[in-house]
């Protein structure tokens, strides 16, 4: 007879459930806190620095659980502004000739830019009927190739 650990065992957490965490959150906390005042001694009750320490080291958590989100949030706006900047800054190639190299073939080309997407976090360019990552562009050749220079 084998016996699994119960962190292990797929029957108590289901097969695509964690197991429990071993962290203590704010909530867990303040519960031990308050069981804490509830069952302690009236005789010999909690010392007051103890007890300040406690409340102090309950607020640090939560401010900092506040910091992590508000820097998470963060995180994700400057992934937005930079794919929006991609975006904005490709559209300047619209109707201009550029030069790159082709992404199957290697071989450098010159073409004209139609259109600009964001497809797996870059700029992508449509140039003449094919996508072109951003980066394979080596240089803007100038205006559209049906304009006189």
């Amino acid at each position: 007879m084998e016996v699994n650990s119960l962190g292990a065992d797929p029957a108590l957490y289901g097969p695509e459930a964690a197991p429990p965490q071993n962290d203590l959150g704010k909530d867990a906390f303040m519960k031990l806190l308050v069981n804490q005042l509830k069952h302690q001694d009236p005789l010999a009750p909690t010392d007051n620095e103890a007890f300040i320490a406690q409340l102090a080291q309950f607020s640090s958590l939560e401010q900092m659980q506040s910091l992590n989100e508000n820097i998470l949030g963060l995180a994700l706006l400057q992934q937005s502004n930079a794919l929006m900047s991609q975006l904005t800054d490709s559209s300047a190639l619209i109707d201009k000739s550029v030069r790159y190299v082709h992404p199957v073939s290697g071989q450098e080309q010159v073409g004209v830019v139609t259109s600009v997407k964001i497809q797996d976090g870059i700029a992508v360019l449509n140039i003449d009927g094919e996508d072109v990552p951003l980066m394979n562009v080596t240089e803007i050749t100038g205006g559209n190739e049906g304009e006189s220079a």
